[in-house]
């Protein structure tokens, strides 16, 4: 006599191995989990740490991909704060200890020196010169007190309210292999001399935030509606439908433009503006499969069992629609992407100084038919590819969450 073990595994394990197996949705998940990588760790690892990636050199603007140019850097005086670990994470930044001075030559002339300040032109011009004092240049000077030069070759200063004696030769010294160094722009450089990598990095955190916190509001909305109407049926139900008609028939960017002008320009605007206008999908799609769910058996089982509405619609409805929900989700986290970029090309949605991939073709699309079209093309690429990542992972998340397929696939019998 056999027995038979059925391997009745939950079928959210079939669904992710069904997942894994999509080749497309993995290298989107991949494109993803990168961008929330880039995103999470801001400033510590762009370029250009500055807040927003920010730090302007008009002498550098539209430099080349892979451009390279020598410079100095002074210490700052005055007071600079501390910047913690934590502060430099998602939006934060890092004030640059040091002033950057692009030159093309330098030379130390006794305790100066001399810098021809690099002027934009990759062929040496007469620039301007500019001198600093070597103990300026790498300490930080009390700036109510002189230097003093001694007879032996040194000098004194103040720095942090007490006096110090440093060697001129062991600072020229200093100068030569920690101050003075190569800064490469591995993208180039906008018109306005910022890192162009930098502010693709810094871009990335506005796309992903402006995408899940309006997903996020949708989804509140929508499956809050959709299940209410689609459970309780009758005049609720028709109100809603209703509500869901009129913003439906609006187009979408039209009406996010009207909620940003009601609420205003600014970053959260934006979240709250493509937020209500994205629920009425998942309202839809809640409302469609609440309707097929409360004539199923164990949804009369329940209420035959005197359990309340909300807990059945909480626990044994919307557990059963997270499917499709998932699903639009990502198509919506795509097109959150899309929207935010086409309203910062219009001037009204992510305001300078935060780096907006939209933003960024808004200030350079001028430059298209010229030799700086890169300048708008890479901003471009990056929204192409975030959004096709999230379309690829929908359209896996669709095929994995396929019931049939899961159950055709995960009825394991092992004969014994």
């Amino acid at each position: 006599m056999s027995r038979q073990d059925i391997d009745s595994r939950s079928l959210s394990y079939y669904a992710w191995k069904r997942l894994r197996k999509n080749k497309l949705a993995v290298s989107g998940m991949f494109i993803i989990g990168l961008a929330i990588v880039v995103a999470i760790l801001g400033a510590l690892i762009r370029p250009d740490s500055s807040l927003h990636a920010n730090d302007q050199k008009l002498q550098l603007g539209k430099k080349k991909p892979g451009f390279s140019v020598s410079i100095l850097k002074v210490k700052k005086n005055g007071d600079i704060p501390t910047t913690y670990f934590w502060e430099q994470l998602l939006f934060g930044g890092a004030e640059n200890p040091y002033q950057i001075i692009p030159f093309y030559s330098y030379e130390f002339q006794d305790d100066q020196i001399v810098l021809e300040e690099y002027t934009g032109n990759n062929e040496k011009l007469p620039g301007k010169k500019t001198s600093f004092h070597i103990a300026d240049v790498v300490y930080n000077i009390d700036s109510d007190n002189k230097y003093d030069k001694l007879g032996t070759g040194s000098i004194s200063f103040y720095t942090d309210g007490k006096e110090q004696t440093a060697d001129i030769a062991t600072l020229t010294e200093q100068i030569k292999a920690e101050l003075i160094t190569t800064k490469t722009f591995w993208l180039g450089t906008d018109q306005f001399g910022r890192d162009l990598l930098s502010r693709l990095m810094a871009g990335t955190l506005v796309s992903l935030s402006v995408g899940f916190i309006s997903v996020f509001i949708s989804l509140i909305i929508g499956i809050f509606l959709g299940a209410i109407g689609g459970f309780f049926r009758g005049w609720l139900d028709d109100g809603i439908m209703w509500i869901i008609n009129v913003v439906w028939s609006i187009p979408t960017l039209l009406l996010v433009i009207a909620i940003t002008f009601a609420l205003g320009k600014g970053f959260w605007q934006i979240y709250v503006a493509v937020g209500l206008t994205m629920w009425v999908e998942v309202a839809r799609i809640v409302r469609g499969q609440v309707i097929s769910l409360r004539e199923k058996e164990f949804i009369e089982a329940g209420t035959a069992l005197g359990f309340s509405n909300n807990r059945i619609i909480t626990k044994h409805v919307l557990p059963n629609v997270m499917g499709p929900v998932i699903v639009i989700s990502a198509a919506n986290f795509a097109s959150a992407i899309i929207i935010e970029a086409g309203l910062s090309f219009l001037g009204i949605g992510i305001q300078p100084p935060m780096a907006s991939w939209g933003r960024m073709i808004k200030d350079h699309y001028g430059f298209i038919t010229g030799d700086g079209a890169y300048l708008a093309i890479l901003p471009g690429l990056a929204i192409m590819l975030m959004v096709l990542a999230f379309m690829l992972v929908g359209n896996g998340l669709r095929d994995a969450l396929d019931t049939t397929s899961i159950m055709s696939g995960s009825g394991k019998v092992k004969a014994k």
